[in-house]
């Protein structure tokens, strides 16, 4: 089998599962790095915005609606470049195979669709190293909306409702999360997304993607 070139100098794997909420993204997540784990390889797993030191000011911010397009944009960059210096390059530098939930696509689709100028928030991402794989789940907006309310619930932010799309929970869920899979659809191209659709069940997308990343481990690229 051919050997699989990485996209980084790192020697570690780095891949990423993206999608909106609600698409299934933590429970694949969780089966991949099962899998990979049985096979004795070191596994690391970094979910957005988790960093230590910003996580809770963004959390503080939303509560107390204090969120402006730019400083969204600005905190989430903070709480991603934290975890990346912090976390996914030791992480990689050591070997490690680092499962992401979610990557910058998912700062560029939010901020983008909240008006900030893309090349700006490309910038705020720069220092990232490319990913070797990315999963993307598509998923229609109307099974997104039905799988939130059975779960966590219509969010103020998830649902755009900051952007001021609409007064209506609904509606502006529907005409936010519409907005951001433009942009998905967008990347999918100039990524190179895997995309899979979501609403496969999850066993088939656990399959297709255990396929994929074994089709990379069985290049020998770790060892």
């Amino acid at each position: 089998m051919k050997k699989f070139q990485k996209k980084h100098n790192y020697e570690g794997l780095l891949i990423v599962i993206e999608g909106t909420d609600g698409s299934g993204k933590s429970t694949q997540l969780e089966l991949l790095k099962r899998s990979i784990q049985a096979q004795s390889y070191g596994v690391m797993v970094s979910e957005w915005k988790t960093s230590r030191l910003i996580a809770n000011v963004i959390d503080d911010a939303k509560d107390r609606n204090l969120l402006n397009a730019t400083t969204y944009s600005l905190l989430y960059a903070a709480d991603f470049v934290d975890r990346l210096e912090n976390q996914i390059i030791p992480a990689l530098q050591s070997g490690f195979i680092v499962l992401l939930d979610r990557y910058y696509y998912t700062a560029l689709a939010r901020d983008v669709v909240r008006g900030q100028d893309i090349e700006w928030v490309k910038n705020l991402y720069e220092c990232a190293p490319e990913p070797d794989l990315i999963f993307y789940l598509d998923m229609p907006v109307d099974v997104l909306l039905k799988r939130i309310i059975g779960t966590t619930g219509l969010n103020y932010y998830e649902s755009g409702r900051d952007v001021g799309f609409s007064t209506d929970f609904y509606k502006s869920f529907e005409i936010y999360q519409n907005k951001c899979l433009e942009q998905y659809n967008r990347m999918k191209k100039e990524y190179n997304f895997k995309s899979i659709d979501g609403t496969r069940s999850i066993e088939e997308i656990h399959s297709i993607m255990q396929k994929e990343v074994q089709k990379i481990l069985d290049s020998g690229v770790l060892y």
